[in-house]
């Protein structure tokens, strides 16, 4: 039985990565995004086609830990300050875009069908919460999350999953259902949102961040990984008991840890998880797509998604140019935010719960909410050409790479990393610093330096922390940590930035003599060239004497260089070693004491 079990689970897992693997790449390949590449494999694969995968509500429900994880990667990058900044627009926008879209849809809903106003309601106001899953990795992977445009669309999506508690409330004070236990009132729950954000601001700041410091202490990685993926889970399960949001929790988590050192670290280590199980959600979205039901009455799911994409749109678009947006932004964000949402399953099952509506009626607006998010990506493309700027012209969005992104990652801060990051600053060049020791990060903290924990040798760590948008990345870590391949793989993921690196000694500037970096500097080379220039100068030499001898030295260093590079072998070019005066002459007398 075991045997069978285990061979039932590697099958269902061979027909999910692969179908997912063939129809993500092929969709990507075309410009559709992944998520219609998901949605696709998973009605293929599910009940109402093939029926090769069971279970559909079953892998929803785990995999909606993707959404939780996607809510701690974007809390991550919302410091407390930036998101007191953007309250307006969280609580403006995102509430009246709640407010409208919901009523405005119930309101078609009761006009056209034959629905009560209790049924419209509960189907009309989760219908007005976007996908929270599907428009946020289409930011990122757009590059437009920290933009004002991004700001403005995570505001709303922000706005709905707090707008959860009180629409469980209304769909439970409708309640038909005798049987059905009562939930506690919506001012104990508003009260319990309030007291369990508290707890988890408390727990970050006096419990995580002690916790993250020491297993950087200890060098394990796996550690974090492990406190990286409690962290989250622990703080959806305290919402979860609570009957909160638990996309919630662990986007109040990710806020807390934002200005902590271990933020690029975090991201890092979580990003994976949440793409896997991203990837599932939608796969089992696209499982539950009821083809028969569409069958059965495909004009009336048909018209009441476009009813649905118009209305948002059109309402959103409104809100946005209320907003003082640019007319080609309010319009993009109407589109982006025209879908259904991921938690409009959970509502409308909860009203199924409360009587309110039949499950015929829940699985076939769910049939309307899948055809939607199907829609988005269609839908922006379709009207890319009237969305965007025209050539030349600068527009809302032309700010620069990132709003509050580096144009430079240094890769180390001890003694030589930290007059390099001084000497960039003072040039007001913004700088993300990144090294693995703690102690260090502490220290350099208490005079008002920000440094980040991580291994700066690690592609997806270097991605969290920026590289994407950064003009320059610069390696000054010690010893021979650097190799040929290495920065070789940095320059192809980031083809954009100019590569920096120090070595150690003749021996690691060999090594790396066919890398893509743009210049690379012996460790002791500049101090020890320096030292020289001041001895010679107090013995009195003339300048044109002074840069006449360091650069013979120069010359005959890298001659030696390019003959030991050739050959491969440190102990070619003696000859080009100066180990004796060489007579060249110098302008004017020899000083005094000198041979």
């Amino acid at each position: 039985m075991e045997e069978h079990g285990q061979a039932f689970l590697l099958q269902e897992g061979f027909f999910l990565l692969g179908t997912a693997l063939v129809f993500v790449l092929l969709f990507r390949r075309l410009g559709l995004g992944a998520t219609l590449g998901y949605l696709l494999a998973g009605a293929i694969l599910g009940p109402y086609a093939l029926g090769l995968i069971g279970d559909a509500q079953g892998k929803i429900d785990f995999a909606e830990l993707g959404i939780t994880l996607l809510l701690f990667i974007v809390g991550l990058e919302l410091a407390p300050r930036r998101l007191w900044r953007m309250r307006s627009e969280i609580f403006g926008l995102g509430f009246l875009q709640v407010a409208l879209c919901g009523l405005a849809i119930s309101a078609i809903i009761y006009s056209f069908t034959p629905f009560t106003v209790q049924a419209s309601l509960a189907l009309g106001l989760p219908l007005g919460l976007s996908s929270t899953a599907q428009v946020l990795p289409m930011l990122q992977s757009a590059g437009r999350l920290n933009s004002p445009f991004g700001e403005r669309a995570f505001a709303i999506l922000l706005f709905q999953d707090l707008s959860i508690i009180p629409l469980i409330t209304i769909i439970a004070a409708m309640n038909r259902n005798p049987d059905l236990p009562e939930g506690p009132p919506g001012w104990q729950l508003a009260v319990m949102t309030v007291l369990a954000i508290v707890g988890l601001v408390a727990a970050g700041r006096f419990v995580i961040r002690p916790l993250f410091r020491l297993i950087g202490n200890l060098g394990e990685r796996e550690m974090f990984v492990f406190a990286a993926l409690f962290t989250v889970i622990a703080s959806a399960a305290l919402m979860q008991a609570l009957g909160l949001s638990t996309a919630l929790g662990a986007f109040i988590a990710g806020v807390m840890l934002a200005d902590s050192p271990y933020r690029h670290e975090l991201e890092a280590d979580v990003e994976p998880f949440r793409s896997l199980l991203l990837g599932l959600f939608f796969m089992a979205v696209g499982m539950m797509l009821d083809l028969s039901a569409i069958a059965e009455r495909p004009l009336f799911v048909v018209s009441m998604a476009l009813a649905l994409i118009a209305a948002k749109a059109a309402i959103i678009f409104a809100l946005g140019l209320a907003f003082k947006m640019k007319w080609r932004s309010a319009l993009a964000l109407g589109f982006l935010l025209s879908q259904g949402g991921e938690f409009g399953f959970v509502l409308f099952a909860q009203a199924s719960e409360a009587m309110l509506i039949e499950g015929q009626a829940a699985s076939l607006f769910g049939a309307i909410v899948t055809l939607s998010m199907v829609a988005t990506p269609f839908l922006m493309m379709a009207t890319r050409r009237f969305r965007e700027a025209p050539q030349g012209r600068a527009g809302e969005e032309r700010e620069g790479p990132r709003a509050d992104g580096a144009s430079a990652i240094i890769v180390g801060y001890g003694r030589f990393g930290q007059t390099v990051a001084q000497i960039l600053n003072a040039a007001d060049i913004a700088v993300t610093l990144i090294d693995t020791d703690i102690d260090m990060i502490d220290v350099a903290q208490r005079f008002g330096a920000k440094v980040y924990f991580g291994d700066g040798r690690r592609l997806d760590l270097l991605r969290q922390a920026g590289c994407s948008d950064a003009q320059i990345i610069a390696f000054c870590i010690d010893g021979e940590q650097l190799d040929d391949g290495f920065l070789r793989a940095v320059q192809t993921a980031f083809p954009q930035a100019a590569i920096y690196a120090r070595v150690y000694d003749r021996r690691s500037l060999l090594k790396l003599k066919d890398s893509p970096a743009r210049f690379i500097v012996r460790e002791v080379l500049g101090s020890a060239v320096t030292l020289s220039r001041a001895i010679l100068d107090g013995l009195g030499l003339s300048v044109d004497d002074i840069d006449r001898a360091e650069g013979t030295y120069r010359r005959m260093d890298k001659e030696r260089l390019s003959l030991q590079h050739e050959a491969r072998d440190l102990r070619v070019a003696h000859d080009r070693i100066i180990t004796e005066p060489l007579h060249l002459g110098r302008g004017g007398e020899a000083p005094q004491g000198t041979e």
